[in-house]
């Protein structure tokens, strides 16, 4: 146990961190372990691996995982910023090498090989955008003459041009539907809403027009008709668990389903562990988000406001996303279940993000509100 009375990093670091925060993520990593011995031996014998081939590697990806976010969380709020811009430009560029040297999985081109490791540099972009963004709306806020506004929404666009052209639809709604509560918290008028409104609905339509496979799904979602197999598993899994599931173990749609390690694993734990475990998730998703949400409005800095908030809202629509299909709510769409899911890239940029989360709610003197008197007596606020 850290002292009070240290005053080095490591105790300094201990007495001023949100310790709920903290518990809430090393949860789920836990349960991302858990869950890949469940899901991940069935696929791996199926293609012929070993069988414990994704457990090790997912094993191997907690710890610099690990060290990413606890490392992350010793920052303070200029050295995040200076980190995400940083991590912007180089997974940004990393984006564009990926359109043409990158090798393409399913018709997408969305993985670079470095050092002979496979990196997905859009899962790095995500959490340094929100930070550049919010330090660009803080900064418009706080100096009329900087285009703070302008400048993020040319980001937002540049950030887009690049996904779509992987492309990568779901996180491309992820980005918008997080840089637009960002652009709400901002201040925007409701002449902007509207026309964000209009333009989402746009290239969804767009969407719907110019990528098959997007018309595919989405109307696979809406008749129920064509291939629809595996969100029908998912499904066919989570009815199967009931209550208190099958058994660690003893679930069987793991062995047919083909992404029961990444996109499915939410079904798998609920047919293995039933969805006991499955809401015992969802609290801890919704936990990270309503605390972020309350923490941000408890910020009197504005780039702590929308950082802290664009962080976890991204966090928590992902995972609704995830759940979403795997419940059969959504169209199918491949998205990891941030820590739980298998996936070095997403495990690690999620890492960061939450790291980022755990410095910008540190308990700093520079955050709190003092009260100071007035020589008649009255409180009033100091800093």
């Amino acid at each position: 146990m850290v002292s009070r009375l240290d005053r080095g990093p490591v105790g300094n670091w201990w007495w001023t961190i949100d310790r709920w925060y903290l518990a809430a993520f090393l949860s789920l990593m836990l349960l991302g372990v858990v869950l890949s011995f469940a899901a991940s031996p069935a696929v791996a014998v199926r293609i012929g691996l070993d069988p414990y081939h994704f457990v090790i590697r997912q094993i191997v990806f907690m710890v610099p995982a690990l060290i990413a976010m606890i490392g992350v969380s010793f920052l303070d709020e200029r050295q995040i910023r200076r980190l995400a811009i940083v991590m912007l430009a180089g997974s940004l560029l990393l984006m564009l090498a990926a359109l043409y040297f990158g090798v393409e999985v399913k018709g997408a081109r969305r993985w670079v090989t470095l050092m002979g490791i496979s990196v997905q540099p859009s899962e790095f972009m995500k959490p340094a955008f929100v930070i550049v963004c919010a330090w660009l709306f803080a900064e418009g806020a706080r100096q009329p003459d900087i285009p703070g506004n302008l400048l993020a929404m040319i980001l937002l666009g540049v950030a887009l041009t690049l996904l779509v052209a992987q492309p990568d639809l779901g996180q491309t709604m992820l980005l918008v539907a997080t840089w637009g509560v960002m652009f709400f918290m901002a201040g925007l008028s409701w002449v902007w809403i509207i026309a964000l409104g209009a333009s989402a609905i746009g290239g969804l339509g767009a969407a719907y027009s110019v990528f098959p496979h997007v018309a595919k799904r989405i109307d696979h979602f809406m008749t129920g008709e064509g291939d629809t197999f595996q969100v029908d598993t998912a499904r066919e899994a989570l009815m199967r668990g009931g209550w208190f599931g099958q058994g660690p173990g003893e679930g069987v749609i793991k062995r047919v389903l083909p992404d029961s390690h990444t996109d499915f694993v939410f079904a798998v734990a609920g047919e293995e562990f039933g969805l006991i475990l499955c809401f015992v998730v969802l609290a801890l998703f919704a936990f990270v988000v309503l605390k972020g949400l309350r923490d941000s409005l408890r910020e009197q800095d504005d780039f702590s406001r929308y950082a802290i908030a664009g962080l976890v809202i991204q966090f928590g629509l992902q995972s609704i996303i995830n759940m979403g299909v795997n419940l059969q709510l959504l169209p199918a769409k491949g998205m990891t279940l941030p820590f739980i899911s298998y996936g070095g890239s997403s495990l690690i940029a999620e890492a960061i993000a939450m790291g980022m989360v755990l410095a910008l709610t540190r308990k700093r003197p520079s955050k709190r509100t003092h009260i100071a008197f007035s020589p008649r007596g009255a409180a009033v606020p100091a800093e």
